[in-house]
């Protein structure tokens, strides 16, 4: 498995520690995801397998995306190595438990959201910025409301705020707030599942989560082509990416 991903078996296997990343930022790039989607992959099939405690490598959680990807030549294929590793999760049928530290956002708090359970440092910041760029997030607009309602979900999406660890918590984005996130997972994992059976539990995450598994697979498809057709062929999408890499402020035109 590429060094960008790291797997520790806890328990004789029955959960599993998962870190990306190693720079700074531990940015979701297509190695990353790819190497991301093959753990969850080999998450089928490992009978014994309960729950995966995801975590970045490092002070942070993820910044997401580099923003060079997010450009009109990248962006397709960001897009599709997200989508994909994002589907491999849900389809792997296992419980999965976000560990964040320092920042999460972007594709970061897309992923963490994606997850069954979210645990934060009392520092944690966490946000969806693309706005602020011009851009606009596709699975955001759909996890993010799915995880804490229609009306916070795009507060998130549409403001590009970042918000504490304590707001998260209260707006339901979040499931706790712990000074070892990675610890207060598996802590949770060991309390509600090592008595559990792995196939019924597997069985039992592939209903609960039918739905949002259903909306990924056929909405997001769509609003990626929004992205990509409609979006990037504004000139005000390309010039917040191009002003944020050349570090000056965006002059929009509004078209």
């Amino acid at each position: 498995m590429p060094d960008v991903v790291r797997v520790d078996l806890v328990d004789e296997g029955a959960f599993w520690r998962v870190r990306f990343g190693g720079s700074r930022g531990n940015i979701l790039d297509g190695a990353t995801l790819q190497a991301l989607s093959g753990v969850f992959t080999q998450a089928r099939s490992s009978r014994a397998l309960k729950a995966i405690c995801l975590e970045g490598a490092g002070d942070d959680f993820s910044f997401g995306a580099s923003v060079q990807e997010h450009l009109p030549a990248a962006v397709p294929a960001m897009l599709t190595a997200l989508r994909t590793c994002v589907l491999d999760l849900l389809d792997s049928s296992v419980v999965v438990v976000a560990a964040v530290r320092g920042q999460c956002l972007g594709g970061g708090l897309e992923l963490a959201s994606v997850c069954h359970r979210t645990v934060v440092t009392p520092t944690a910041t966490l946000g969806q910025p693309e706005i602020a760029l011009g851009v606009f997030a596709p699975l955001g607009s759909i996890v993010l409301p799915a995880r804490a309602g229609r009306a916070r979900g795009e507060d998130l999406c549409l403001t590009g705020r970042s918000i504490t660890a304590a707001e998260a918590l209260s707006i339901g984005l979040v499931d706790e707030i712990a000074d070892d996130p990675t610890a207060a997972a598996l802590a949770w994992a060991r309390a509600h599942f090592s008595n559990r059976s792995a196939s019924s539990l597997r069985l039992a995450v592939r209903a609960v989560r039918a739905d949002l598994t259903a909306r990924i697979r056929t909405e997001l498809p769509a609003l990626e082509k929004l992205y990509v057709e409609e979006l990037m062929a504004t000139g005000d999408a390309v010039e917040g990416l191009q002003a944020f890499l050349e570090k000056r402020p965006p002059k929009w035109r509004n078209a």
